[in-house]
């Protein structure tokens, strides 16, 4: 389906040369005339390189159609990860180095997003926020109990991040998947 520059909002799905990109910038310069330009920034979603675009009044964009199917991280061998479809069994095996940034993160049983694009993964979206637990926090030195210190703490996937001095081992946390930072304790 084509779209007109007016349709380029901060989110919106194109594809260029083949090529499934995201809008993350988006700003229109209204010429004498009634013509107008458009100008934005794109992220490719194969690669992740940030580019700048400009699109004039009349032309056509192709939307990129990108499917996004709810999956369960089975397990990893060290060279590949393991996902299955819960609804139709089917399962989907990805090299290490292109689960990279959301290895961190998965835990057997862990539901995430792949996103496809002509039926190739292109993508393994995290929730933003994930609860995962402490299994080693060093215990906080009497008197240094402050709010405002941080300590370093391994949770369950073997992701380190600082915590603050309250946390102890055994505590799950909420983690923001974007930051790799500490949000809450969980009640």
């Amino acid at each position: 389906m084509a779209l007109n520059i007016t349709d380029l909002r901060k989110g919106a799905l194109i594809q260029i040369d083949n090529r499934p990109y995201r809008v993350t910038d988006y700003s229109q310069k209204v010429m004498g005339r009634g013509g107008s330009i458009v100008n934005v920034r794109l992220k490719g979603l194969l690669d992740g390189a940030v580019i700048p675009k400009t699109f004039k009044g009349s032309d056509k964009i192709d939307e990129a159609i990108v499917e996004n199917r709810t999956v369960q991280y089975l397990y990893n061998d060290g060279s590949t990860y393991y996902f299955m479809d819960g609804k139709t069994f089917e399962q989907f095996e990805l090299p290490a180095d292109f689960v990279e940034n959301a290895a961190p993160y998965l835990k057997d049983g862990n539901e995430v997003s792949l996103q496809f694009f002509e039926g190739k993964v292109i993508n393994v979206e995290l929730p933003n926020n994930l609860y995962l637990e402490v299994t080693y926090a060093e215990d906080v030195v009497k008197g240094d109990t402050t709010s405002s210190v941080q300590k370093d703490a391994t949770l369950e996937t073997g992701l380190v991040v600082k915590v603050p001095a309250f946390i102890r081992t055994g505590d799950v946390i909420k983690v923001d998947t974007r930051t790799g930072e500490y949000l809450e304790r969980k009640k």
